[in-house]
């Protein structure tokens, strides 16, 4: 059996290939976007891709069947419950399928989504799509209610771990996705593994799991519905190449460069999201609107394509170019955690704590305010104080860049801590649990 894991590490989505090379055929398990990766491996395997199996219809990044299907009339097959506006042979429970002679066999696993399906593939590992990942299970509040989807998702639990503890557990997604909190790094696992290790696995009875898994606190990306509403549409083909601009006219910047590139230089109103973060296409959708026009400022053509292909990943199919050379006249001035100590103590600055609310229950810097950074292009200034110089700070100077840069935008004066953050603080950090509010 021909057997490949392929990892989104910006994204967190893992894919997968399984093939039969006595017999010539392949088929792909919830593919990406970028289809290459699938085609060039297959092709150097002498294997022909025949079928996409989805698990689901995907929420958090744009599904690859349409190109696969468009570009190499690859058949694709998903759950009907999933009620796709395509062509497609649909799943049900129990059914085995043949790549070669290699044997799939499909297990209905509803909770994430009512059409959810994980496989088992030739007897000794499982394919768990969004139900179990390695340290966590999938969050059931993207497709229905909450409380709903956690009771599916606790049965079909159930299901899964009812199979061999030898069989290897092979997840939709790793760390890094906003699909669970509790993830390990690792990228796979056991089932018996899992049954002694996972905290979602520890649960006894369906209203303790729904109590527990129903109050998700992970955000849920603005692009959620777009991208549903793209994967289960009209087959979504190939991207045009990103193309270079003479002039930025008209548009939101989106500025890919590193934060210190931002910060000696940027474009008016431009909002930072570096590429080379983490999380970049997820951040990044936490802050455009789909239905702007879109200018990327990079600092070459390679970074450009680069933020192009994670922007289309997650929905932003139709962008306007790039730029790499542009009046970068205006300054973000960063401030060291030094500096900062003198002058919140002159009651010179407000400090803005920019990360999520369960990092911030953790301790955070007295006096401060919070507001994560994915809420401050729709929430604007409310809440801060505009008088004074608004210092940003996160954990390590990603998210404080990008919050420091959006407030720019809005005509705040914003200094973002680039180097260090909450949990360096020279006077030590209160702990929300310990003095009941959050500062």
């Amino acid at each position: 059996m021909l057997f490949r894991q392929f990892v989104d590490d910006d994204l967190g989505c893992a894919s997968y290939l399984i093939g039969d090379p006595a017999g010539g055929e392949a088929v792909v398990v919830d593919p990406g976007y970028a289809i290459e990766q699938y085609v060039d491996f297959a092709t150097g395997n002498d294997v022909r891709i025949v079928r996409v199996l989805e698990t689901h219809t995907h929420a958090d990044h744009i599904s690859g069947h349409g190109r696969l299907a468009l570009e190499h009339d690859v058949l694709i097959s998903i759950h009907p419950s999933a009620e796709p506006d395509f062509r497609f042979e649909p799943l049900e429970d129990g059914q085995v399928l043949n790549v070669g002679s290699v044997e799939l066999r499909v297990v209905h696993t509803p909770g994430h989504r009512p059409e959810h399906c994980a496989f088992v593939v030739a007897d000794r590992l499982v394919l768990t799509g969004d139900s179990l990942f390695v340290g966590d299970a999938a969050r059931p509040d993207l497709a229905i209610e909450a409380r709903a989807g956690a009771e599916g998702l606790f049965h079909s639990l159930q299901r899964l771990t009812q199979l061999p503890d030898l069989y290897e557990v092979y997840p939709g997604h790793v760390a890094g996705s906003l699909c669970g909190a509790a993830m390990s790094p690792a990228r796979s696992s056991t089932v018996g593994h899992e049954k002694r290790t996972n905290a979602a696995l520890a649960y006894g009875d369906v209203q303790a799991f729904v109590n527990a898994s129903a109050s998700v606190s992970t955000p849920r990306p603005p692009t959620t519905a777009r991208v549903v509403a793209l994967n289960k549409g009209p087959l979504v083909g190939a991207p045009e190449r990103v193309e270079w601009l003479d002039d930025i006219g008209e548009a939101t910047i989106l500025d890919v460069r590193t934060t210190e590139a931002h910060a000696a230089g940027h474009v008016h109103g431009a909002f930072n999201v570096p590429v080379s973060g983490s999380s970049f296409a997820t951040r990044a959708g936490f802050v455009l609107d789909p239905d702007e026009r879109i200018v990327i400022h990079a600092s070459d053509d390679e970074e450009a394509q680069r933020a192009a292909d994670g922007l289309r990943a997650v929905g932003f199919l139709e962008l306007a170019g790039y730029v790499t050379e542009a009046d970068t006249s205006e300054r973000l001035y960063p401030i060291e955690l030094g500096e900062l100590e003198r002058l919140l103590e002159e009651g010179s600055v407000q400090v803005l704590d920019v990360r999520e609310k369960f990092e911030r229950d953790e301790g955070y810097i007295p006096g401060s305010l919070h507001i994560p950074f994915r809420l401050l292009r729709e929430s604007g200034t409310d809440g801060v104080d505009t008088e004074k110089p608004v210092v940003t700070i996160c954990e390590s100077g990603m998210r404080a860049s990008i919050a420091a840069s959006v407030l720019t935008a809005a005509g705040v004066e914003a200094r973002p801590v680039l180097h260090g953050g909450v949990n360096d603080w020279p006077g030590g950090t209160v702990s929300f649990r310990r003095c009941g509010g959050s500062g």
